[in-house]
């Protein structure tokens, strides 16, 4: 482990000062779904908003690389770690409250999973879709996440965000700017820290069943027994065309790079068969975007956001 400069050294005392633990040169494939990765040069467990936004003003002051990370469920970390400094918003920020008969408050950190099952025990619907994706409310919003034929926006009232120096704001759903697996907050420079989800009452079995029936259509369809991102390529813009179809008619199901592959029983996601590396999944995704355009014409756009050890 390098050592760390006087810079990186006054923000965690500060992120000490603030209570929020500290783990020095932690191990990156602990915290992502890929379990690839090597180590940040620090991670910081953020546990609250005000203290995320004092952090992220002060390590801006002071010129460090820093980047938020919620479960992980959509990156892939190079090989090397990330140089600089991880804010991790998980489970010492996932407060979930109701703030009215209709409307659910959850901070960034709280999983989808517990959103969705504390809906389910309020008998609001609109949630279904979400059962059983591996995110976190944050990198939902982020995103936009969205499963057979519902999406965060549909569901979404206000979200809430911190800046680069500080500052703190409320937006309003149209204001986020969501699009297909994007918002305003893709390529921004603000974090989301808490988002209101205002949903329609509804009955608690047919949610219940509603839920059920998705998390059984997750499990016959997709890998969920080996390591990745998720869906890695998004759906082409051309109606009734689907990344997955186009690369098993590629023929490369089962195709692997190393310890990558194209899943056998899901084709639109790469999954970790074992010991992959980044280089591994990037080669991977190259050679399928190649040979798909090659047989198409269709030029796959990757969903997974790669980090990379240097800015």
């Amino acid at each position: 482990m390098k050592e760390l400069d006087m810079n990186t050294r006054s923000l965690l005392s500060l992120a000490e000062e603030l209570e929020c633990r500290v783990f020095l040169n932690e191990p990156l494939d602990k915290h992502n779904t890929f379990r690839i990765g090597g180590c940040c040069t620090a991670m910081i467990d953020i546990n609250s908003p005000d203290n995320l936004s004092q952090l992220w003003e002060e390590a801006n002051r002071l010129g460090i690389r820093t980047m938020a990370l919620g479960n992980g469920s959509n990156v892939l970390f190079d090989d090397r770690g990330f140089d600089g400094i991880i804010f991790q918003i998980g489970s010492s920020m996932d407060k979930i409250y109701m703030k009215d008969e209709n409307t659910i408050v959850a901070q960034a950190g709280c999983p989808l999973l517990k959103l969705c099952r504390f809906a389910l025990e309020h008998s609001l619907g609109g949630l279904e879709f979400a059962y059983g994706i591996p995110g976190s409310v944050g990198g939902a919003v982020f995103m936009n996440a969205g499963a057979y034929g519902g999406e965060i926006k549909d569901v979404i009232k206000y979200g809430r965000a911190v800046d680069r120096e500080g500052r703190q704001f409320e937006y309003t759903a149209e204001q986020m700017k969501f699009g297909y697996r994007t918002s305003r907050f893709v390529g921004g420079d603000e974090l989301i820290v808490e988002a209101e989800f205002e949903l329609p009452s509804g009955s608690y079995d047919e949610i219940q069943d509603k839920m059920v029936e998705l998390m059984s259509k997750r499990r016959d369809k997709q890998p969920l027994n080996l390591p990745s991102a998720g869906s890695t390529f998004k759906r082409p813009a051309i109606e009734g065309v689907y990344a997955g179809k186009l690369i098993e008619d590629s023929g490369l199901r089962g195709y692997s790079v190393g310890g990558a592959q194209v899943s056998e029983k899901h084709c639109g996601f790469v999954v970790n068969k074992g010991g992959a590396t980044s280089s591994d999944v990037l080669e991977l995704i190259k050679q399928v975007q190649a040979k798909v355009q090659q047989d198409s014409g269709i030029l796959l756009e990757c969903e997974v956001r790669y980090i990379p050890f240097e800015a």
